[in-house]
């Protein structure tokens, strides 16, 4: 009997997805990668060649419910029962609402809820049944916190969290062995910064801080290994749900006074790629964008999650031996 592991990967020919592709298949997962373009499919397949595991590059428009299950049905038919299944594929639209094209914001909202949706089912219509399997929804700070010239992707990632929500209470009832994770990521330098549609005078980025996109494929991976419901990742994931849930008025204020300008580059210079809402865009692009001159590599917070039981054990020593010094100072008074 094969004991290999098979995970699906949505979006995983750029970006964060690719990164994850690459990761999961370092940890010994044989990797399908589902996405539109070509050229990423074969760069993706290669990657996961390299490491040594399986790969399969199956042409995916995740809006499109019928393709996601014709590419799980590939799946399990060539290898056997998908064990994991990640759900990636986004598009992006920036621009303030009122402006955004009303078949763009749709466009944006098939992709990157329905996607989820789409994917969810297909994984779930196959893991359920023989009561094994896990999926990982790849959430974001901004499924907490809506922020401006973001509203289809913003909407998309609140929908998917209690979409989300909804089926883990389904699973949980019904007493089903399948996981169900969400993992938040803060802003991650990636291509689609290159490649969203967009009405901004400047160059799009991320909110800063921005990490590499290698920080979030570890911790999908961590999550992988070791299932659990919700991770926040990087400090101001942490920061901007505990903010919003304990200050929603001053980060209204604060998003409308630095939302604008925070993500705009006026210093990047490079032309934008065409964009890549209803096609994919040419060529194969890898996993990062063009802010590595600003991003970080990890955090003090990410290192917690990925190591929560040697934080708790550090914790639990430094709260003991501030205990023993506290008693020897009392003793040593009373004396």
């Amino acid at each position: 009997m094969s004991t290999s592991r098979i995970a699906v990967v949505t979006g995983g020919t750029a970006g964060l997805g690719r990164a994850t592709v690459r990761e999961l298949a370092a940890r010994g997962w044989d990797v399908a990668v589902l996405a539109r373009g070509q050229d990423g499919l074969d760069g993706a397949v290669a990657d996961v060649e390299a490491a040594g595991r399986r790969a399969l590059g199956i042409p995916t428009d995740v809006a499109d419910r019928l393709q996601v299950e014709a590419a799980a049905d590939r799946v399990e038919s060539e290898w056997g029962p998908i064990d994991l299944w990640v759900n990636d594929a986004m598009v992006g639209v920036f621009g303030e609402f009122l402006e955004t094209d009303p078949d763009d914001f749709e466009r944006a909202t098939a992709v990157n809820y329905f996607g989820f949706v789409n994917g969810t089912r297909a994984a779930l219509s196959r893991m359920v049944p023989r009561d094994a399997g896990h999926v990982i929804q790849v959430g974001s700070a901004l499924a907490h916190r809506g922020i401006p010239l973001q509203a289809a992707y913003c909407a998309a990632k609140h929908a998917v969290q209690g979409f989300t929500e909804s089926v883990t209470t389904e699973l949980l009832h019904n007493d089903s062995a399948v996981r169900i994770s969400t993992v938040d990521m803060p802003a991650l330098n990636t291509i689609q910064f290159n490649w969203v549609r967009t009405t901004l005078p400047e160059h799009p980025m991320p909110v800063a801080p921005i990490y590499e996109p290698e920080v979030g494929a570890r911790a999908i991976a961590d999550v992988a290994d070791k299932p659990r419901r919700r991770s926040w990742i990087g400090e101001p994931t942490l920061g901007t749900i505990l903010g919003n849930r304990f200050a929603a008025g001053f980060m209204d204020v604060f998003l409308a006074k630095t939302g604008y300008s925070g993500q705009q580059a006026p210093q990047k210079k490079e032309p934008m790629l065409p964009d890549n809402l209803y096609e994919p865009t040419a060529g194969d692009h890898g996993a990062r964008g063009i802010f590595s001159d600003m991003a970080h590599r990890t955090s003090p917070q990410i290192w917690y999650t990925r190591n929560r039981g040697v934080s708790r054990g550090i914790a639990v020593a430094a709260a003991l031996g501030a205990g023993l010094a506290t008693v020897r100072a009392v003793s040593g008074r009373s004396r």
